[in-house]
């Protein structure tokens, strides 16, 4: 009963750390308002995680562990069903950009909160935040990252890890909510057409994805060295 109960609270603390911090922001959000949110004293949260910042990073590692497991193994059950062959490039963003968003739709693995919370991290990241990420992301990108070049054997592969990067920053922008895009671009958004409605979000954000990543190479000027 008492580990149940320890448990409980350290979910609780998790969970009003994960709300909070997507609401605020790291900076934004103090230890009293955890605290209060969680219904715990500071004792509680101190003898769980030790620190604001130690809080943070568990709030990412308890989601990203099974994200990024996730995609791994589907990746690995699109590969044995594809016999050596490499995949379609569909198969891999879906695979990658899919599984994310689908967390929208599960309460019990961080819902809409969880991914807000993504995606303002990584549009404006800490810098301990950014080496929790890293540590989280390496295996998951590197795999993807491989079956990209295999889909893709024409693309150069310095052009892949850019695109690749442009479409990890159009995701995390995306799932950050529509606020920003009315702040900055002043256009009005119909609730419909909300980044809450995952139905269109998804096949919209997916299009763009993969028409990104299937654009034309771009051609650059011959750069000379030393006058030559």
């Amino acid at each position: 009963m008492a580990e149940a109960r320890i448990v409980d609270t350290r979910e609780r603390i998790l969970d009003a750390g994960e709300r909070l911090f997507m609401v605020h922001g790291y900076d934004g959000t103090s230890m009293r308002q955890i605290t209060s949110e969680a219904a715990v004293n500071l004792a509680a949260v101190n003898y769980h995680f030790g620190s604001k910042e130690s809080l943070m990073q568990e709030v990412f590692r308890r989601r990203l562990g099974w994200l990024n497991s996730e995609r791994i193994s589907l990746l690995n059950k699109l590969e044995a069903e594809s016999e050596g062959k490499p995949l379609k490039p569909s198969q891999i963003v879906d695979a990658f950009f899919g599984t994310l968003l689908g967390i929208a739709a599960d309460e019990s693995r961080g819902g809409m909160t969880f991914l807000r919370l993504l995606g303002r991290t990584l549009t404006e990241p800490s810098e301990f935040i950014r080496a929790v990420l890293m540590d989280e992301y390496a295996e998951v990108l590197e795999r993807y990252k491989q079956a990209l070049f295999r889909a893709l054997p024409d693309v150069p592969k310095a052009e892949i890890v850019w695109r690749f990067h442009f479409m990890l920053g159009a995701t995390s922008y995306a799932i950050a909510g529509t606020d920003a895009l009315r702040v900055i671009t002043d256009w009005q958004i119909e609730a419909e057409d909300s980044t809450d409605r995952l139905d269109r979000l998804l096949p919209r954000l997916m299009s763009f994805l993969l028409g990104g990543l299937r654009a034309p190479l771009p051609q650059f000027e011959s750069v000379t060295v030393d006058g030559k």
